[in-house]
């Protein structure tokens, strides 16, 4: 080869080529085989000539020791000869089983491999072995043929059309030739493909663990797999083509006489090699062009061309590539594709198949006609609405039924179908009458008639059935044939029964729960009036305001109460029942009358609470509550107050608002034992104290803190009298859980005799 070089280049004959080959080798000092080699790669600049360059650099980039620039070089030279050796090998050769022995001893032994595979594709994506070195014979015989489908590292190249590493082979659980000599060995699997079709796999065997390596020995072992490509697309080797290719008149005539649409596909390279598209060589004569096109139009036009959204966004060039390239055919009896027509994109539904014969492909490409669509979406309706239909011919006695019929009848495909006139003996003997009525009016009125009846199956099962039918006549108006359908209503029977039973069911649920919402809003109504007669006591005002809640379930547990007692104190109280309901509301009334007979004992209002939480504990049912309790004195102006977990009372004086200091009380019904701390404050003319529940301020979407200063601010407007006051608050209020509301205001008159500043006592 280097001899044929510099004839061309010296333009001398071959005896003066190689007498000055000799002569550089010696004037050099390199042997004459390596300077054959460079001599080779600067001519050629090949895929074999980057390998070797690609190696150099590789080993002049890594950290070396000094001196080990003309070990790399070496190395280097060493690859380029092992890789030209090899490959001359495999063009003096006619014998892929020669070629793999002369890949593996001059380009692979010197990296530790010691066998050699090599497959040729067949039909389907089969794989022929059609060359081995470093492989017992009988070993090899039984891997001769591997069919599709068979896992194997090659196998997984040619679909992958990738280069696959496995370590160990047997880890892989992966079988392939040798596996039974060399199990624990590694194996690379890399596709010998060439123009875009894969015409084989170099499988390559170590007889240890495979390590890790490095990109250079990746990029010689696919270069040996492109010398590979070369033998078998050159014909060499009895694998390269185990069948005659047909000639494309031959190939022509057989799609011609075939019934379904086909478009045979030829590759279409670029300059180098390289696969870019297909061109439609022919069109049989069953084609039909989605945009409407003649087939001559179609005919020899790039498919990318012809079709571009088809082949490239819904990925069909993408599928006959790979067939193409690994021969494994394609089927979608279903696959959706967009024709364009002019400017429209019109989505089409395609029965796709793709093959490839040796270097041509198939395309069977049907397009789903409209009859067809309109056929199989009615059956699907029929299926998903449990319909049979049926046609009676009642001059010859024959009956139609599809096969929807037979499955509600429980009878099998090769059953009888039944006739009209047997139908009733299926018919549950309650609705005998129903189908003599359809019967008449259908055969004897000769009108269109429906019918519902229960049909009895021979397994015993009974459906609830719907029977719609009209009669056909000729043209002398004679009754000739009948055509309808049964339809299995067995589903709707029983959801409207059940229906019905629900219906019933919340008809008595919602009269029940509106019965305890009356009585529990008479209750509350009765006990907790909206408004409450004015209370005064030596110039000090006293009113309560009462907001029940607007929907009637959610009657609530909120009390108030302002009374004046035996000692002349007024209990002043405002509460709520945890809940709502006919519960809460009766948790009310026990903790309401409890708290006024508690306070006529004359204890304060912190043992009031403590006696009320043993109550609501101990002799209600799982009642909770908090409260707050006052008793004010009319003669000291002074008021004593406690808490149980209930937010505090808010005093306005002086046009401004605050709440009086937390109190330490649990609330009600928490625990059995509790005790409740006492405060005492004097009141000022003119002061407003406020007690009242969160119906007052409870908002979904905004924090406590925040309703309180809104409260805070409202408490501030000025009002003439105590009851405008809290109606302005109701009014004005930021609730809007529409829960109960309870507020009781006390008011001091102004005209009272000024007293001493207002002080707080702990008690």
């Amino acid at each position: 080869m280097a001899t044929g070089v510099l004839v061309e280049r010296l333009k001398c004959g071959p005896a003066a080529a190689a007498r000055h080959l000799a002569e550089l080798a010696a004037s050099t000092g390199m042997p004459a085989l390596e300077l054959a080699v460079d001599i080779i790669n600067q001519a050629a600049q090949d895929e074999l000539t980057q390998v070797a360059r690609d190696f150099l650099d590789g080993l002049a980039g890594a950290d070396a020791p000094a001196g080990s620039q003309a070990g790399g070089s070496a190395a280097a030279s060493s690859a380029a000869v092992r890789l030209r050796t090899a490959e001359t090998g495999t063009l003096l050769k006619d014998n892929c089983r020669i070629v793999a022995q002369s890949i593996l001893e001059h380009a692979l032994s010197p990296l530790g491999a010691n066998a050699v595979a090599i497959w040729a594709t067949g039909p389907g994506a089969s794989l022929q072995l059609v060359g081995h070195a470093g492989i017992p014979d009988v070993e090899a015989e039984q891997w001769y043929h591997v069919p599709p489908g068979v896992l194997t590292p090659a196998r997984q190249a040619l679909t992958s059309r990738r280069s696959v590493w496995l370590p160990v082979l047997s880890e892989s659980a992966v079988p392939s030739v040798g596996h039974r000599t060399m199990p624990d060995g590694g194996r690379v699997a890399v596709p010998a493909e060439a123009s875009g079709r894969v015409l084989g796999v170099l499988e390559i065997c170590w007889p240890n663990r495979l390590e890790p390596q490095p990109p250079q020995i990746h990029r010689q072992i696919e270069a040996l797999a492109e010398i590979v490509a070369h033998t078998l697309s050159s014909g060499s080797g009895p694998g390269a083509d185990s069948e005659p290719a047909r000639s494309d008149a031959e190939l022509i005539d057989l799609i011609n006489g075939v019934h379904e649409p086909i478009l045979l596909l030829v590759p279409h390279l670029d300059g180098t090699g390289r696969l870019l598209d297909f061109r439609i060589a022919h069109t049989n004569p069953h084609f039909v062009d989605p945009a409407g096109r003649p087939r001559s139009a179609v005919n020899g036009a790039l498919l990318l061309e012809a079709y571009p959204v088809m082949a490239g966004e819904h990925g069909l060039l993408d599928i006959i590539e790979r067939v193409y390239a690994t021969g494994e055919p394609f089927r979608d009896t279903a696959m959706p594709l967009n024709a364009a027509v002019g400017q429209v994109h019109v989505p089409t539904i395609a029965d796709v198949s793709v093959t490839r014969h040796h270097g041509s492909i198939l395309l069977v490409w049907r397009i789903e006609d409209e009859a067809a669509r309109l056929a199989n979406l009615l059956q699907h309706a029929q299926r998903l609405g449990r319909i049979g239909g049926f046609e009676e011919d009642l001059v010859t006695g024959r009956v139609t039924w599809n096969s929807q019929l037979h499955d509600l009848y429980g009878l099998p495909p090769t059953a009888v179908p039944v006739s009209l006139e047997r139908l009733a003996a299926h018919t549950h003997p309650d609705d005998a009458p129903a189908i003599g009525r359809f019967l008449r009016t259908l055969l004897h009125h000769r009108k269109p008639a429906s019918a519902a009846f229960r049909l009895q199956r021979p397994d015993g099962i009974v459906r609830h059935v719907r029977v719609v039918a009209e009669p056909v006549l000729d043209a002398a108006q004679r009754l000739v044939s009948v055509r309808g359908a049964y339809q299995d209503i067995s589903t709707q029977h029983w959801t409207e029964v059940a229906l019905t039973a629900t219906r019933d069911q919340l008809a008595q649920s919602e009269q029940q729960t509106a019965e305890r919402n009356r009585i529990a809003r008479q209750l509350q109504h009765a006990i907790m009036p909206p408004a409450h007669a004015p209370l005064s006591a030596r110039g000090l005002a006293v009113a309560v305001r009462y907001r029940p809640a607007e929907d009637e379930h959610l009657v609530g547990g909120d009390w108030y109460d302002a009374v004046m007692l035996p000692s002349r104190q007024i209990l002043l109280s405002v509460g709520d029942v945890a809940g709502h309901g006919i519960d809460a509301a009766t948790g009310m009334v026990a903790l309401r009358n409890a708290l006024r007979g508690l306070a006529a004992t004359g204890a304060g209002p912190g043992q009031i609470l403590t006696w009320l939480n043993i109550v609501a504990h101990h002799l209600t049912e799982d009642v909770t509550a908090t409260a707050v309790c006052g008793l004010f004195d009319p003669d000291t102006r002074e008021l004593t107050w406690a808490r149980a977990g209930h937010l505090p009372p808010l005093l306005v004086r002086d046009g401004r608002a605050e709440h009086l200091p937390l109190t330490k009380g649990i609330l009600l019904g928490a625990t059995g034992e509790a005790a409740y701390e006492e405060q005492r404050f004097r009141l000022d003319p003119g002061d407003t104290l406020l007690m009242y529940t969160d119906g007052l301020i409870e908002r979904r979407d905004r924090s406590l803190p925040d309703t309180l200063e809104q409260l805070l601010d409202a408490s501030m407007h000025p009002s003439a009298s105590l009851d405008e006051h809290l109606d302005h608050l109701l009014t004005h209020s930021s609730s809007d859980t529409d829960d109960d509301t309870c507020i009781i205001g006390v008011r001091l008159a102004a005209a009272s005799t000024p007293g001493d500043a207002a002080t707080i006592v702990t008690g």
